[in-house]
């Protein structure tokens, strides 16, 4: 059986192919992001399929590349900077490609690996079969899957005008303009973090982590430090300020009375306590002050702006609900499809819905994980992690197995965070999971149902 321009010819290719697909690379870009951290976790998963005696396929469901990064080079010229950028990659490219078929598709980030037919010639000399669709689809176990990245469900990433080279949606100004900026800027900093901008989901999360980054990181130590106690103790002098406040006006003096006998058993260094509680008690309690009005003020700005439009597009969207719809557009359309299997969003996740399964293949570039403080008003910290998924997809007796392998790459959180950083997440480091195997039954007709520990579609 072979698969045509759509993917959806019957003919000779084999029906117990199995499939191995990874997305959401995102390799290049300007000055600090070609730095490629997961370079030596690639290069042994592609050594290892080099070598497989499996009648395999390598299905990169697109943002290989990023091409959108690269602001100082134009059209099939990236193509040579990622090959003088990157030989190593291409050698095991050309090396996996000869032992199994390598199709690549072009995401948002590399949308341009549908504009130029150079790219399709340039790749081929590596054995990789570059289709510049928006998807593909390819036969197993009797069924079909769906390849596309996703961002044409992405209002945001939408290419308009598939194959034009000047077709920008709002993504794209966002990564040449911030994204690529801060690649060029990353090694100005104390630590060279500014260049993981692209690992920060979803996008609007972007001023609390420079923030982050900033106290943590770019602040003067002797600032930060002397910092950390007003903003440990903030929730408890506004508590206190609340108290004096009634304490002065007769109402309830207990609150003050009771803290300050506390205090007062440890000498001098309750007498050191009380005076910072005093002080932050004064600035807790003129923050509070202010910020009631401003709370209002804030609130009536931002309905008068929603009543213009001034803000109709956001740059978060729904991550979930397109896709859903998306699927069961195609399972309805095609019942022969069982798998609609994208990308994009970064998270790595299967959900069964009507006819078929959704599968996203995450991504293997930084995760940044939020934790926020237990107490006091101290910046969240983004703790960094690793996920490297490649979902395996293949004939079994009685239908199509899908499971996600984790290629393993420890957190840099010992060299990425400060002390005070690891001491604020101690105990609450995240444990990221992949989702459990799926099964996806062979009949056409999509009957859902269960069996045993594996989930069954």
């Amino acid at each position: 059986m072979t698969d045509d321009a759509d993917g959806r010819g019957r003919a000779d290719a084999p029906d117990d192919r199995v499939y191995y697909v990874i997305s959401d690379l995102h390799i290049g870009g300007d000055e600090q992001l070609e730095e490629v951290e997961f370079m030596p976790e690639l290069l042994a998963f592609f050594d290892r399929l080099a070598t497989t005696d499996e009648d395999a396929e390598l299905v990169i469901n697109g943002d290989a590349f990023g091409l959108w990064e690269f602001t100082t080079a134009e059209g099939i010229e990236k193509f040579e900077l990622l090959a003088q950028t990157y030989p190593e990659l291409f050698a095991a490219l050309r090396e996996t490609g000869e032992n199994v078929r390598i199709t690549l598709l072009p995401g948002n980030h590399d949308h341009e690996l549908a504009a130029y037919d150079e790219y399709i010639e340039r790749f081929a000399a590596y054995n990789v079969d570059l289709v510049p669709e928006q998807s593909i689809t390819r036969w197993v176990g009797g069924r079909v899957i769906h390849f596309e990245h996703g961002h044409q469900r992405d209002p945001n990433n939408r290419i308009a005008d598939w194959g034009n080279p000047h077709s920008t949606p709002l993504g794209y100004y966002y990564n040449t303009l911030v994204t690529s900026r801060a690649g060029q800027l990353s090694d100005r900093g104390r630590y060279n973090w500014l260049k993981d901008v692209q690992a920060v989901t979803p996008t609007e999360r972007m001023p609390v982590w420079i923030l982050s980054k900033y106290f943590y990181r770019e602040m003067s130590p002797l600032l930060r430090y002397s910092l950390v106690p007003f903003l440990l103790l903030f929730n408890v002098s506004a508590l206190l300020a609340v108290g004096a406040g009634l304490d002065l006006a007769g109402v309830w003096s207990m609150p003050v009375e009771r803290t300050a006998a506390f205090l007062d058993r440890f000498g001098r260094a309750g007498t050191a306590a009380w005076f910072l509680l005093v002080l932050n008690v004064a600035v807790a309690g003129l923050l509070s002050l202010v910020g009631i009005p401003l709370y209002f003020i804030r609130r009536d700005i931002r309905k008068t702006i929603d009543r213009f439009g001034v803000f109709e597009t956001d740059l978060t969207v729904d991550a979930e609900t397109p896709y859903v719809e998306a699927a069961e557009d195609v399972f309805a359309e095609h019942p022969e499809t069982a798998i609609f299997c994208y990308g994009h969003t970064h998270r790595p996740t299967t959900r069964a819905v009507e006819g078929g399964l959704l599968v996203n293949t995450g991504t293997w570039l930084k995760r940044l994980h939020r934790r926020d403080g237990l107490i006091g008003i101290l910046p969240p910290v983004f703790y960094p992690s690793y996920q490297l998924p490649a979902v395996r997809i293949a004939a079994e007796a009685d239908g199509i197995a899908v499971e996600y392998e984790r290629i393993s790459k420890p957190s840099p959180s010992t060299e990425e965070l400060t002390r005070t950083e690891r001491i604020l997440t101690l105990g609450r480091e995240p444990e990221p999971t992949l989702p459990d195997r799926q099964f996806v039954g062979g009949q056409p007709d999509g009957e859902a149902g269960t069996a045993g520990g594996t989930d069954t579609v």
